[in-house]
Formats: C-alpha cells, structure tokens, sequence
C-alpha cells in the first residue's frame, strides 16, 4: 500500500477514536447522590438548596460550598469550583455536574431552575370560570 493511503487511514481512525472518546465524556447521566458516591464518572443531580445550612464562598481558592438534597432525600455538602451562579437563591431547582470526591460531591458546574415569571397563581383562571 501507498504511504500516503496508510497515513490517511491513521488519521481516520484516531480522529473516531477522540470522537468517541469525547462523546462518552460528555455523555453524563442523572443520578442521585446514593449512586453518585458509588460511581467513579462524571454524573448530574438534581436537588434543592438547603438555605439553613452554610453557604460560602472561599476566595481564596475560588469555591462556593453549600447543601443540597437530593430527589430521595438524601442531603450531601457540594462545592464548585468557581462563584456562586445566577439566581442561586430563588432558584426552585439546583442541577449539579461533577463527581464525589474526599466525602462530598465536587461539581464543575451548577445549573440553575428558577422560578417562571409568566407562571401566575391561577387567579386569572379561577375568575374566568
């Protein structure tokens, strides 16, 4: 075969390779923190912010620490790395990326869900019936 042919073929391969590999990476699934601890990859959980417990952020090694509970009830300490997001405190749901480490969960990213501003009370409704 024509060196040129082999490199090609090289190159094809490697780059499904990194694609796959990328994509098994970016492929993170939602858990709870039970399965989280148990689990080595990267995984999402879906929660809610504890506001009586201590939420901080360390500036000196630019983490935000809080709690969450998670769908079973199951409370964790959570810290990410970087600033606290957008809307955190009135957010009605908290989304956390990342994996357990040293006995709580270290997230990379946190997503938040915020409450609708076209949601209303249902008082519109209620008059119209």
């Amino acid at each position: 075969m024509n060196a040129k042919i082999i490199s090609g073929m090289v190159i094809i391969v490697a780059a499904l390779i990194f694609g796959a590999m990328t994509f098994i990476d970016s492929n993170v699934e939602y858990t709870d923190f039970a399965k989280a601890q148990a689990v080595a990859k990267k995984v999402q959980v879906k929660g809610k912010w504890i506001a009586e417990k201590e939420t901080r952020f360390d500036a000196s090694t630019t983490q935000f620490t809080f709690y969450m509970v998670d769908d079973n009830n199951k409370e964790c300490k959570v810290v990410l790395d970087g600033g606290k997001p957008n809307n955190f405190e009135i957010a009605t749901e908290i989304v956390a990326k990342g994996r357990f480490k040293d006995g709580y969960f270290h997230a990379n990213e946190v997503l938040t869900k915020c409450p609708s501003k076209y949601e209303g009370d249902g008082t519109a409704v209620k008059k119209s019936l």
